[in-house]
């Protein structure tokens, strides 16, 4: 009996990696831009993947990254509760602060630094959406996920997803309107 609950749980681990830590780095990013920063993103997600590997038993589905980034998005908001109650920020994107591409045109000065300044326009406009909104865009746009991934990682029909995207949309639009013009 020993060896084959030792032969399961091996089992186990090796499906859990194969389904669920390929998708680390989305994890790392819907945690560092609801949480704010990169340290926090790994402390949250290294809790989150803790969480997923306790219930992976549970996980019954064929696509584990919108069930992980459930997690990670439920995680963060009891990490940030926990330890940062006041605090809620959005930063760039992750993956273009890490990267290390060279771009074969290089803008000029004046176009890094208007580049520079949407973005931070578009970071303050998506940070100022509610929640609810900020997170359907997010896993949208971002973490590109359909519809109906965002309707099962909020745990809401796809209806209401497709409206806070679109109304999160809307008031992005009206935000990035009124600071840019």
């Amino acid at each position: 009996m020993g060896e084959r609950h030792t032969e399961q749980a091996r089992q186990r681990q090796s499906r859990f990696h194969a389904m669920v830590l390929p998708h680390l780095d989305d994890a790392v990013n819907l945690a560092w831009w609801l949480a704010g920063n990169r340290t926090d993103a790994e402390d949250i997600v290294q809790e989150a993947v803790l969480r997923a590997f306790k219930y992976f038993d549970r996980f019954s589905g064929e696509k584990a990254r919108p069930w992980l980034l459930q997690i990670v998005r439920n995680t963060t908001a009891s990490w940030m509760l926990k330890n940062r109650p006041r605090h809620l920020t959005l930063v760039g994107d992750p993956a273009e602060a890490e990267s290390d591409h060279v771009e074969a045109a290089v803008p000029s000065p004046e176009q890094q630094s208007e580049r520079r300044e949407l973005k931070s326009e578009i970071d303050r406009a998506v940070a100022a959406l509610p929640p609810d909104f900020r997170e359907a865009i997010l896993l949208r746009e971002i973490q590109e996920l359909s519809y109906k991934e965002i309707a099962a990682v909020l745990e809401v029909p796809i209806g209401t997803v497709m409206s806070r995207i679109a109304r999160g949309r809307k008031l992005l639009q009206i935000q990035l309107k009124e600071a840019v013009g």
